[in-house]
């Protein structure tokens, strides 16, 4: 399908076979062209699908490849910054929609998976935002306010509450939201894949688009194999956005995030780790987020090297943390270690562009991707089959360059260190 290689994870290692996706062969013409095969552009073409668009996904090398496939799993309710934050930054009628959009994405995300029979371990068993610094746990009980007062499904863990959840007593206080939960992301976005070809989409693997012009009222997309003829398209390329468009991969800083996972542990092992179940991450600076999968392994993340890696060697900080929390690892096997890249936006909202009538953007969900994209896919159908902009959940806006982005390497790690010291000394 593809000359680029899947990289190696326990996602990749234990995936479902994928549905055909040959690479594009000819000229084709369609109302819709997605540029991008992960969660995005995914959903968004299952989503015109739906409404009886003739649509198709081009994905460089194949659904899944990227950080879509191999991020942590986690089905994390809410945008980044808290609800009245949100709410300040936008108003009352903007900002309160995209509250309950994106508080709301996890419950979009697990109903599509149970309304096309998606095989991906879905599991809506929680989401737990936990702080061990006294000003995080201050932070964590001011978000479950928050969200106690808009109706969330939201529950303050502290003491031996927090304790019984995760089987240690490191954190000192515990947002569980119950909406959330996980998923096999690699599976889940063969899984999607899938619906859209179902729903009648065509999905090409392997098809790397070169350039993108103007063709007459419509555009034209240009590939090794063939040509696209489209009335609007979709460019849904997130943290491996390149310069096929001016400006847009300047405007997200594509970020790396690591995973490393154990072999199935022992039932008397794994009985003691993270006894609830959800999916869990930190409430820092720099997030470290893990979960116990239906098959009883621990996969733990973090911000790691800037680099692509294959094996568990370059996050070992990352195991020796999760021995630390849990002592009883000591000894336990480590089969795994991978990353990929994530997109951060300087303001922390994934961003909406239309840089050009009829061409959408849409990236930058800042960890938050897995339900964020899926619901966005949604919104970004509306958009491309004639719902204005002021009517969906998210705003549209200019692509905004972000300045220096070409010494990002050295921003991130920079600010990672920064990161690192400020919450080891609860700055």
């Amino acid at each position: 399908m593809t000359a680029m290689p899947l990289p190696p994870s326990l996602y990749a290692a234990t995936a479902r076979p994928a549905p055909p996706m040959p690479p594009l062969d000819g000229d084709a013409a369609v109302d819709v062209l997605v540029i991008g095969g992960g969660f995005t552009g995914l959903s968004t073409a299952l989503h015109l699908a739906e409404r009886g668009t003739r649509v198709m996904v081009l994905e460089a090398a194949e659904p899944g490849w990227g950080a879509s496939g191999r991020n942590g799993g986690q089905v994390n309710p809410g945008l980044k910054p808290d609800p009245d934050e949100v709410e300040r930054d936008f108003g009352p009628d903007l900002g309160g929609r995209m509250v309950r959009f994106g508080w709301s994405a996890p419950e979009t995300t697990f109903a599509l998976i149970r309304r096309w029979q998606i095989a991906c371990d879905a599991r809506q068993g929680g989401t737990l935002r936990a702080a061990y610094q006294p000003r995080h746990a201050d932070g964590v009980r001011r978000s479950a306010e928050q969200g106690l007062k808009r109706g969330m499904p939201v529950t303050l863990l502290e003491g031996d509450a927090a304790r019984a959840a995760t089987g240690h007593d490191r954190y000192l206080a515990i947002m569980l939201d119950a909406s959330g939960g996980d998923v096999q992301p690699f599976d889940y976005a063969r899984g999607l894949a899938g619906a859209a070809q179902k729903a009648g989409a065509t999905v090409h693997g392997g098809t790397r688009v070169t350039s993108l012009t103007r063709d007459g009222t419509a555009w034209r997309a240009t590939t090794p194999t063939g040509t696209v003829r489209a009335d609007k398209v979709v460019l849904a390329t997130n943290g491996y956005t390149d310069d096929l468009w001016p400006g847009l991969r300047q405007s997200v800083v594509p970020v790396f995030s690591s995973i490393a996972a154990t072999a199935p542990l022992s039932s008397d092992v794994v009985a003691g780790i993270m006894p609830h179940r959800g999916s869990l991450y930190e409430s820092g600076h720099i997030t470290v987020y893990l979960r116990v999968d239906q098959a009883g392994r621990l996969l733990i993340g973090g911000r790691g090297p800037q680099r692509p890696i294959a094996d568990h060697a370059p996050v070992q900080y990352l195991i020796d943390y999760a021995q630390k929390l849990w002592p009883q690892l000591r000894g336990a096997t480590w089969t795994h270690g991978w990353n990929g890249q994530l997109a951060m936006t300087k303001d922390h909202y994934p961003h909406i562009h239309e840089p050009a009538p009829g061409l959408y953007a849409c990236l930058g969900y800042n960890g938050r991707g897995v339900a964020l994209s899926t619901a966005m896919g949604g919104e970004i159908a509306k958009l491309a089959t004639g719902t204005p902009a002021r009517d969906i959940a998210m705003p549209v806006t200019p692509i905004r360059p972000i300045a220096f982005h070409g010494f990002w390497k050295l921003g991130v790690m920079a600010k990672v260190m920064e990161g690192r010291i400020r919450d080891r000394f609860g700055l």
